[in-house]
């Protein structure tokens, strides 16, 4: 019998190591996977790099995650905002690297791994700073940058109900880039509010 499910955060997390890179999905603080990000920072890990929407907010979730010090790069769309204090001071301080994504190439990025393409040509980016150093090129008379997917060792998500098999269903806005997410990276984490009977059989 398939049953995919944990009794314990320990047993959850336990393939994570040093060095790993990690989805954390979450629209600021709506889906975000707060009990399994603070299982990440009990288990110690260091060197991470993080992919996910935004960098933090307040100390809360993934701010959390980057005041313990585990965090070495945030691959986001938007790192600054009013309570993104933790993760300001640790960028001016040069101890936490940033690569900026726009939001729609940040979803495109990680759709296009969970698909298995080589890459993407967007038109977000081109002719700014984003753009440098990229392949860039025409097409139908119009330019375009080359963005490669973005796949990790691990994604850690929030869904509202889930099953034995890993059947997931999202509330509202909260789903935003879990199924995606889940699609792109080796091996997936779900926290839910609801374990039920299987969903789709």
């Amino acid at each position: 019998m398939i049953d995919k499910n944990k009794s314990s955060l320990s047993e959850v997390l336990s393939q994570i190591k040093d060095g790993a890179t990690i989805l954390i999905g979450g629209f600021g603080t709506a889906g975000q996977p707060a009990e399994l990000i603070d299982g990440l920072i009990e288990l110690g890990v260091k060197d991470l790099t993080i992919v996910s929407n935004n960098a933090g907010n307040g100390d809360y979730g993934l701010a959390k995650l980057l005041k313990a010090g585990s965090v070495k790069k945030v691959i986001c769309s938007f790192p600054r905002q009013s309570d993104s204090y933790v993760f300001d001071e640790l960028y001016r301080a040069g101890k936490v690297e940033l690569e900026v994504v726009p939001q729609g190439n940040l979803a495109c990025r990680i759709q296009a791994a969970g698909m298995g393409l080589g890459a993407v040509f967007t038109p977000t980016g081109f002719g700014t700073l984003l753009a440098e150093g990229k392949e860039t090129r025409e097409i139908d008379g119009k330019d375009y940058v080359l963005e490669y997917p973005i796949k990790a060792d691990f994604a850690l998500i929030k869904a509202y109900k889930g099953d034995r098999w890993g059947n997931l269903v999202y509330r509202k806005s909260a789903r935003n880039f879990g199924p995606i997410m889940a699609m792109a990276a080796d091996v997936t984490n779900a926290q839910v509010f609801e374990g039920v009977e299987l969903l789709y059989k």
